[in-house]
């Protein structure tokens, strides 16, 4: 593709850069900040700027937070004998846009994948382990639930994690995997539909 300009050539490349943006879109953004107010090209890259110099992870469930503690630690009215391990901070948006869980949370930061060079020590595992032995600033937690997406690379994760945490004495779960609600059974998968079966439940 031939660009006018080396700048807006420039820009394009950082932004299709960004994940389900291609170069066409990309263009599409930079001409449209192109023909906008300067005030508002100067905001996105301050905002962007502010972003990435100022933000936080939690000491404790490691999410994305503006101080030292998220609010969901820092919340009296969490359930604290229940943590949630999932893969990144959009599962935990996810699962709090639902209003069901008043648990607390352990983001891993990712799950582990040999093909992309992904092992154990490269997430938040050894943090979770140390939450929850018994010892100095344990917390009272009963029960842990694995919401980890359910592939092959998930799977391992949850599997490695039950081995580390499985002489504690709590109770280690995974969410249920079934059907989508509306979804029709001859257009599900094999696996889910086996897991729908496996894992029903009394009808009442």
């Amino acid at each position: 593709m031939e660009y006018p300009s080396r700048l807006i050539e420039e820009a394009v490349n950082q932004i299709a850069k960004l994940p389900g943006i291609g170069k066409k879109t990309a263009l599409r953004l930079v001409l449209h900040l192109i023909k906008g107010k300067e005030i508002h090209t100067y905001a996105l890259t301050d905002a962007l700027n502010n972003l990435r110099a100022n933000i936080k992870f939690c000491g404790r469930c490691h999410t994305i937070c503006d101080g030292e503690t998220c609010s969901i630690c820092a919340s009296h009215r969490r359930d604290r004998g229940m943590i949630c391990v999932v893969e990144d901070v959009k599962d935990v948006m996810a699962i709090e846009n639902t209003a069901q869980y008043t648990g607390l949370y352990h983001v891993l930061g990712g799950i582990i994948s040999p093909v992309n060079g992904i092992g154990p020590a490269d997430l938040k595992i050894e943090s979770l382990v140390q939450r929850l032995s018994p010892g100095q600033g344990s917390e009272p937690v009963r029960e842990v639930i694995l919401a980890l997406s359910p592939t092959m690379e998930g799977d391992t994760t949850a599997f490695y994690i039950n081995r580390r945490i499985k002489d504690l004495d709590l109770r280690i779960s995974v969410i249920a995997r079934g059907v989508p609600v509306g979804g029709d059974l001859e257009y599900a998968d094999e696996i889910t539909l086996g897991r729908s079966i496996t894992g029903r439940t009394l009808f009442n």
